[in-house]
C-alpha cells in the first residue's frame, strides 16, 4: 500500500454509502486528557465547513468527572487523535465520488481495500487473556455484590487479550474479519502509527441537522446453524429478561444523558429491544432520538453524553468508580468512538467494540471484551458471552 499515515474507511452498510479520507492537512492529537474536549471544539469550528475525522478514547472520561486510572496501557494510544484529510469520497457500493482531493490517491487506497486477500494473508499472532477465568468469574460476584448492596443497577465490565506482533497487516485483518462480520459500522484506521480493524455493530451518536440518534447494544446470542435453530435463538434472546433488563436500564441512561442536551420534551425511545441479525451474532438494540436547538455545537452534544453509556453501566459516574476497582487494564480506545464531523456541524460516531487495536511502533495488539452484569447476570454465561464476541476474531488471528 502506498505510505499514507492517515486513513480513515468508515463502513456504513445501512446508510447505503461509506466513507474513506485519506493524507493529513492538519490534526489535533491530545497525549494526555485534561482540557481534551475544549481543544477538540477549537479544531472542530476552526474546520467547520469541512470533513474532520478521527477518534475519542474511554480515557477522556478523565477530562468530564474527577476520575484517573492507574492500570497498565498496553497500546498508549493519544486519548483523542482528528484530522483535516487531504482527500474524502463517499464510496456507493462499487463506484467512488470524490468530495475532495486527489482522485488518485483515492483510489489506490479504495482498491487496496476492496481487493481480495493474497492466500495467507493472516498475520497469524496469538493473543493472551489479560484476566484469568477464575478472576474474571470472582469479579463478576464482587459487581453483583455492589449491585445488591444497591451502589449501582449495572456495570459494564471488561478485559482484553494481548499480543505482539511487529509485522501484522492491519488492512488484511480487517478485510478478512469484516468479509465475515458484515458489520454495519465496521472501520479501518490508520493515525500515524496508531492501527484499528474493526467491526462493530453499534452506533453511539450520530447528528443531523437538528436530530440525534443513538441506539445502544445490550443482549447477544450466537447465530443458528440451521434457519429453525436460527428462529429459537432469537426467541430466545428476545425473551431473555435479563438482557431486556440490562438493555432498558441502558435506554434510560441514554435518555437522561440526552436530555442534558436536548430540546425540552424531545427525547424519545422509537425502539425498545429490538433484534438486529448479523453474520455472526444476533443483537438486542434501541433506537433513541432527540432533537437540538439549532446552533449548538456538535463537541457540546458529544461532551454531555460521553462515555456511552452502554459501556459504563447504571448510574454512570459510579458504574465507572467501580469499573475501574474491578479491572485491570486501561481502556483506552476500546469503548470510546471513532467517526466524523461534517460541514455544518453533522456527526456520526460508532462504538468502539469487535475491534483490534495495533500500535506499529512497538507491535502491540489488543482486543478487548467485555459486557453488562445486572442482579440476574450468571458469571459463567457472561464469560461465554465475552468468547463468543472474541471468537471469530481470536480465530483469525490464529489461523495461518
Amino acid at each position: 500500500m502506498k505510505k499514507i499515515q492517515h486513513i480513515v474507511y468508515l463502513n456504513s452498510n445501512n446508510a447505503g454509502k461509506s466513507l474513506l479520507a485519506v493524507g493529513k492537512l492538519d490534526e489535533i492529537k491530545c497525549g494526555n486528557t485534561q482540557g481534551s474536549f475544549e481543544r477538540l471544539k477549537t479544531f472542530q469550528r476552526k474546520y467547520k465547513h469541512e470533513y474532520v475525522f478521527g477518534y475519542l478514547t474511554y480515557e477522556l472520561k478523565d477530562d468530564l468527572d474527577k476520575l484517573r486510572s492507574g492500570h497498565p496501557d498496553h497500546i498508549n494510544f493519544p486519548s483523542l487523535y482528528f484530522f483535516l484529510p487531504e482527500s474524502i469520497a463517499e464510496i456507493h457500493e462499487n463506484s467512488i465520488q470524490v468530495v475532495k482531493g486527489s482522485k488518485k490517491d483515492l483510489e489506490t487506497i479504495w482498491n487496496d481495500i476492496k481487493k481480495e486477500n493474497k492466500k495467507g494473508a493472516r498475520s497469524k499472532t496469538q493473543l493472551k487473556p489479560t484476566v484469568a477465568k477464575n478472576e474474571y468469574l470472582k469479579n463478576v460476584k464482587s459487581i453483583k455484590r455492589h449491585i445488591q448492596l444497591g451502589d449501582i443497577y449495572e456495570a459494564n465490565y471488561c478485559y482484553a487479550f494481548e499480543g505482539n506482533n511487529t509485522s501484522f497487516d492491519t488492512l488484511a485483518f480487517y478485510k478478512n474479519i469484516n468479509q465475515k462480520s458484515q458489520a454495519p459500522f465496521s472501520v479501518y484506521a490508520k493515525f500515524e502509527k496508531y492501527e484499528i480493524a474493526g467491526a462493530s455493530p453499534e452506533r453511539y451518536l450520530e447528528k443531523k441537522g437538528t436530530s440525534l440518534i443513538s441506539q445502544p447494544i445490550k443482549g447477544t446470542i450466537k447465530r443458528g446453524e440451521t434457519y429453525e435453530e436460527d428462529q429459537k435463538l432469537i426467541s430466545k434472546l428476545k425473551n431473555n429478561q435479563k438482557d431486556k433488563s440490562e438493555n432498558v436500564m441502558i435506554v434510560d441512561l441514554v435518555r437522561n444523558d440526552l436530555s442534558k442536551i436536548a430540546s425540552k420534551n424531545s427525547v424519545e425511545v422509537t425502539e425498545l429491544c429490538e433484534i438486529y441479525s448479523f453474520d455472526t451474532l444476533h443483537q438486542m438494540i434501541s433506537t433513541v432520538r432527540a432533537e437540538v436547538a439549532v446552533g449548538t455545537n456538535p463537541v457540546d452534544i458529544i461532551k454531555a453524553t460521553f462515555p456511552m453509556g452502554s459501556m459504563t453501566g447504571a448510574p454512570k459516574f459510579r458504574a465507572m468508580q467501580i469499573i475501574e476497582k474491578y479491572e485491570s487494564t486501561k481502556r483506552g480506545l476500546y469503548s470510546g468512538a471513532v467517526g466524523y464531523f461534517a460541514p455544518g456541524g453533522d456527526f456520526d460516531f460508532n462504538v468502539v467494540i469487535r475491534s483490534l487495536l495495533f500500535n506499529r511502533e512497538t507491535g502491540n495488539l489488543s482486543l478487548s471484551v467485555g459486557g453488562a452484569i445486572t442482579a440476574l447476570s450468571d458469571p459463567e454465561e457472561e464469560y461465554e458471552e465475552t468468547l463468543l464476541k472474541a471468537e471469530i476474531f481470536l480465530n483469525e488471528l490464529h489461523e495461518s
